[in-house]
């Protein structure tokens, strides 16, 4: 299958075509908008149920095959909250907290697009280990503490902010639901199937329509912060995801292992880390750092750079 194949398969998925739905729907000034109670309990339902069938997996899944990639996720956790703090610095010229705020995000997960990424892989013929969601776990923390102590006024918000991380909905959701599954194993997965294995794909692409109508909600704030945003959001996401890819090979993780690992260091959070970031950086501009995340980055990751990271993953790997 060449790259164009891939790349058509990608836009035709429900996944992505809802994204775009949503942001033509706001472009066109319609009136469709999800109740917040909606879309409270999409994100709380895919949290779970990624953590949950996660955990199912990493039950019966050896130590020594999951160990390195932890720690190659764990790693890529501590690092890239550092490139993007440094390249906001100096290429956008923002404030430190502005550029702490920035690395809050680039050093996070966005759990959507690792399973859009998952997807994809599992589309095109490519499997991918089931304790996946493990490091998705490990990937959403580390990143944002780095960033919070790289741009810390010594206010005393500091130990708030990682309280807000650390218990926030989307790392209680993501690790108990792994707990639940490690627990409860294949038997507890048989009996809860029906709710958070088949319909899982199509709570996803409703929550993808309403992110599509948010992202298209901040194109005006792009269109004044200028160019140079969209060439930190795309060079640090390309810079981050060959770099995933890389070491998910490096560290046994097969094509498609790589591949989403790949995209999941190059995403950018927008639930976790705006949450941590308000406390412990409440002078930074939310409009730079929501626009990066979610108006650049997010839908270059869900269009080109999940083909691209399985290209560079199938010619690594080859």
């Amino acid at each position: 299958m060449d790259a164009l194949e891939l790349l058509r398969l990608n836009l035709l998925s429900p996944m992505v075509l809802a994204y775009f739905l949503g942001i033509a729907a706001r472009l066109l000034k319609s009136d469709l908008a999800f109740p917040e109670a909606l879309y409270t309990a999409l994100s709380i339902y895919l949290l779970f149920a990624i953590g949950f069938k996660g955990g199912v997996e990493l039950a019966h899944t050896p130590l020594s095959v999951v160990l390195l990639p932890a720690l190659t996720t764990l790693a890529l956790g501590l690092f890239r909250p550092l490139p993007a703090y440094f390249l906001a610095r100096r290429f956008l010229k923002v404030s430190r907290e502005d550029a702490a705020a920035l690395a809050a995000h680039y050093g996070s997960v966005s759990a959507v697009t690792f399973l859009a990424a998952l997807s994809f892989v599992q589309g095109v013929g490519h499997a991918a280990q089931g304790f996946l969601p493990t490091l998705v776990a490990l990937l959403e923390v580390p990143g944002i503490v780095v960033a919070l102590l790289l741009g810390k006024r010594h206010n005393g918000r500091l130990s708030e902010a990682l309280h807000e991380v650390l218990a926030g909905k989307s790392v209680v959701l993501l690790l108990g639901g792994l707990l639940i599954g490690v627990l409860s194993g294949e038997a507890g997965m048989e009996r809860v199937k029906p709710f958070f294995v088949d319909p899982f794909y199509g709570a996803l692409t409703l929550f993808l329509l309403d992110l599509g109508m948010v992202a298209a909600s901040r194109l005006s704030v792009l269109r004044q912060v200028g160019f140079r945003l969209i060439l930190f959001g795309v060079g640090l996401a390309l810079f981050h995801g060959a770099l995933g890819v890389y070491l998910g090979l490096k560290a046994g993780l097969g094509v498609g292992g790589a591949a989403v690992l790949g995209a999941m260091s190059a995403s950018a959070s927008y639930i976790a880390a705006p949450a941590a970031v308000r406390i412990a950086l409440p002078q930074a501009n939310p409009s730079l750092y929501l626009t990066a995340s979610l108006a650049v980055t997010f839908p270059f990751n869900l269009v080109l750079g999940i083909p691209l990271y399985h290209a560079l993953a199938v010619l690594w790997g080859g």
